[in-house]
């Protein structure tokens, strides 16, 4: 299929041996040097994203940081408001950037330059299942980061804290087009972590080697895999969040400013069911990185491996029935604040059992205290300090205590920063296979030390002043001295990462050339290639048949540079194997396209902030804004189509068991798993509607539509244009062009016209003074039905970019079927979510 990231495109001609790479222009898809600037641009490899993961998400820690120490610079004695080196306004954006920049540039993305880096090298797999679609998730996280710095120029950043709690998340309290600008970079940062989701997913399941199944995955992949089934749906709901509030400050309408119906109350459901199994999503990579290196360090596996898996899927499926343990501050009943409460503690046993098991292999193995496994083992301790404090905070009677104080603070950051110090250690563990280099052992002790202490000095005097209330600097003058400790200890904290910075770039130069396997005893096959790994990462294709890794069709020499097998850490390579795979041996690794609608999509979302109860404002910057939006927006739509038409080859796949999408390509694959996300996005919003109505009494909430006709004649028109889309698929089956042009035309015909009809009736009841701001049954209606139009829009131009293709005969051949058949996954989806629409805005 053309456009696609799949294996069907002619190769591209890219192979590099060595890391370097041997041109050849037959496509136009050579891929430049290691040593070019041009290849950090259009690089689709999923080592080179995973490197520019971990690049920008330090650069992110850095700025995170940097606001950090504001704050504490603030906070050495009590302040009155207006003095100090910041603003009370200047304050509020420290603290509410520097959390959302931590927990969202930074810690996700850091897990997942790892995961990049790792995980295909542990499966077996030549690179993610759609290369482009990885490259396209960093850009969008890097145009994201980049709109959220801009957003201190306009105005003043948001300022109403990084959980964003309504009403201050509105403009009648953080007015800035800053603000605005802050919560659309959230929402491209959302789409970003959506489309990588969809990529991991689907990678995991389906191009794992031959003889690799999901029981005998390696640990960190196991945890990677569960943190995007997590990402998956959490970070769906926090979209739809975030779409409501962007309407609500952009549009007029007024979910969050309704207090009659609980319109912040309904804020804290949809953040916070995000937001918990956030605390997982942060922390399963770092647990994954404790596993390789606790069990590399002491020598041996994981005890309990099998229930270690087990309660690492317990956690990530109680994760989302424990979100309201951060409500009970709000006037939720106690009968249902108390069921939390349970579920609460539920969700701590099978935790337990993973600490224990990662304590007890300490105890059985022989430990090497390397650096890697000191961070990995300091992550674990602040992590049960951290585990331990929070049971306090699960307990209603004592959350209401404790709920907006430092207690809080402290708690949060030792759960959080655990996390980080175990993929600190990640970084260590991992940093003679991506570098090829090792970093200098001194050091890193001495940064483990530094770090260790700076961090205790800094959180650990917060719970014995936990009495100073979280976001102010006003505080106790009796809480000075343990506020001036957590400063000294957070100058410590920050002096600490320059140690680990100097480092990592001096040992990138001047380090200790590495082995393939410098620590010995590592057993995961990444461990089984060259440092760094070559472009296409193994001389063959891997398998696990024989229960060791063997490379069938690999060359005579191995990838350590021997003639025969490779033994580091128990890892074999059969270098004579008979299986070649010339059909699969250059795919493709360089795509401009993803930079492109990266760029693009900044513009777009830099533009859209500077609306106004939906226009934007007279003058010069409004018509900056305006501009911005349009060259967005086409440019958006223009990148998008080049990627389409783009002859790119991505990896083949699957060589082993990929349960449970056996017998569904990638393609398919993925659609499913994106359409998964969209029913919890169009479920947030149902949710939001079901909620604010049962609010303001279901039974006096008349339909806002006050004639069905138009929502009949759209649901007639939704229905038979995906009958049509089943007519173009029979079509291209039976080969008949004419068929298949002939029904996708009719699809589109019907799809304007469902737009068309809406157009009128919307039309009508803005002449009727109905408008998105009227009332809040209206900003329901708009909305709602406002976002399914979208998805038809986005449709449509689907349809609209296959007809001419149709007409050139382009999906008559033997595949040509499944563009329609996967076109028609989304469109019937779609007609679906109208069909429960229809009679919940039109009939009840």
């Amino acid at each position: 299929m053309t456009g696609a990231d799949s294996p069907t495109d002619d190769p591209t001609g890219a192979r590099a041996d060595g890391g370097v790479a041997h041109e050849d222009t037959s496509e136009g898809h050579a891929f430049p040097p290691t040593s070019s600037l041009k290849r950090w641009f259009v690089t689709t490899n999923h080592k080179d994203i995973g490197i520019l993961y971990l690049v920008t998400s330090l650069l992110f820690l850095v700025m995170g940081g940097v606001l950090a120490l504001l704050m504490r610079a603030q906070l050495w004695v009590p302040r009155a408001p207006g003095t100090g080196p910041l603003s009370a306004l200047a304050y509020n954006q420290a603290v509410s950037v520097h959390g959302l920049v931590m927990v969202f540039w930074f810690l996700s993305p850091f897990a997942f330059g790892f995961a990049n880096y790792v995980v295909p090298l542990q499966i077996g797999a030549k690179d993610l299942a759609f290369p482009r679609l990885n490259a396209l998730s960093y850009w969008l996280y890097l145009a994201s980061g980049l709109l959220l710095g801009v957003s201190f120029f306009q105005g003043a950043s948001f300022a109403g804290g990084w959980t964003m709690y309504a009403p201050l998340n509105l403009p009648t309290y953080t007015p800035s087009v800053g603000g605005s600008s802050a919560i659309l970079a959230l929402a491209l940062f959302v789409v970003s972590v959506t489309v990588g989701s969809v990529n991991f997913l689907t990678t995991i399941h389906r191009m794992r080697a031959e003889g690799l199944t999901l029981r005998r995955l390696p640990l960190f992949t196991w945890t990677i895999l569960l943190t995007v089934w997590m990402m998956l749906f959490a970070f769906a709901a926090l979209l739809a969040a975030l779409m409501i509030l962007s309407a609500d400050r952009l549009l007029g309408t007024t979910y969050f400013a309704t207090e009659a119906a609980n319109g912040s109350l309904l804020w804290t459901h949809l953040f916070w069911f995000f937001g918990h199994p956030e605390v997982y999503i942060v922390f399963f990579p770092a647990v994954g990185v404790m596993a390789e290196t606790f069990q590399t360090f002491t020598g041996r596996r994981i005890v309990g491996r099998k229930w270690f898996i087990a309660a690492m899927v317990l956690v990530a499926l109680q994760s989302f029935i424990v979100w309201m343990h951060h409500m009970f501050l709000t006037s939720i009943n106690l009968q249902i604040k108390t069921l939390f409460m349970a579920t609460t503690i539920g969700i701590s046993l099978p935790f337990d059992l993973m600490v224990f098991a990662l304590i007890y292999t300490m105890v059985k193995g022989r430990i090497r205290f390397k650096t890697p496994f000191l961070f990995s083992f300091g992550g674990l301790l602040l992590f049960i300090v951290g585990g331990i404090t929070g049971v306090f905070l699960g307990a209603v009677v004592l959350d209401y205590e404790f709920r907006g104080t430092y207690w809080v603070v402290a708690h949060f950051h030792y759960v959080m920063v655990g996390g980080v110090t175990a993929l600190v250690g990640g970084l260590y563990y991992w940093y003679p296979k991506i570098t090829g280099r090792m970093y200098d052992e001194f050091l890193g002790k001495l940064h483990f030390a530094t770090y260790f202490v700076g961090f205790n000095l800094l959180y650990f005097p917060m719970f014995v002043a936990w009495e100073t209330p979280r976001r102010v600097f006003e505080y106790e003058a009796a809480m000075t001295p343990w506020h001036q400790l957590a400063t000294v200890g957070a100058v410590v904290f920050g002096a600490s990462f320059l140690i680990m910075f100097y480092n990592m770039i001096v040992s990138a130069y001047a380090g200790e050339r590495a082995g393939d396997n410098p620590w010995e005893y590592s057993s995961t096959a990444e461990w089984a290639v060259a440092s760094p790994p070559p472009l296409e990462n193994f001389p063959g294709i891997p398998s696990y048949g024989d229960g060791s890794l063997r490379f069938r069709g690999a060359s005579a020499t191995s990838a350590d540079g021997g003639t025969g097998e490779v033994t580091d850490g128990g890892v074999a390579a059969d270098a004579h194997a008979a299986d070649a795979h010339a059909a699969d041996d250059h795919p493709s690794h360089a795509s401009v396209w993803p930079l492109g609608v990266g760029v693009a999509a900044f513009l777009l979302f830099f533009g859209l902030s500077g609306l106004q109860g939906g226009a934007f404002a007279a003058g010069t910057v409004g018509t900056v804004y305006a501009v911005a939006t349009g060259l967005g927006l086409v440019g958006t739509l223009a990148a998008l189509v080049g990627m389409a038409r783009e002859r790119f080859r991505g990896p083949s796949g699957p060589f082993g068991e990929s349960w449970p999408f056996a017998g569904v390509d990638n393609l398919k694959t993925g659609v499913w798993i994106f359409l998964a996300s969209d029913v919890v996005l169009f479920g947030a919003f149902v949710g939001a509607y079901v909620f604010l109505r049962y609010s303001m009494g279901w039974t006096g909430w008349e339909p806002i539509p006050d004639n069905v006709t138009p929502g009949l004649i759209n649901t007639y028109l939704l229905l038979t244009s995906s009958f049509a889309v089943v007519l173009a698929l029979e079509a291209a089956e039976r080969r008949s062009r004419l068929g298949v042009v002939a029904s996708l035309v009719t699809t589109l015909i019907l799809g304007v016209g469902f737009l068309g009809n809406k157009a009128i009736e919307w039309s009508h009841l803005f002449g009727e003074g109905i408008g998105l701001s009227t009332n809040l049954r209206a900003s329901t209606f708009f909305l709602t039905t406002g976002l399914h139009a979208a998805h038809v829009i986005t449709g449509l131009v689907i349809v609209a970019y296959m007809v001419p293709r149709a007409w050139r005969g382009a999906y008559l051949d033997d595949d040509g079927g499944e563009s329609i058949e996967l076109f028609g996954l989304y469109w019937h989806f779609v007609d679906i979510v109208w069909l429960f629409l229809f009679p919940l805005f039109y009939i009840l």
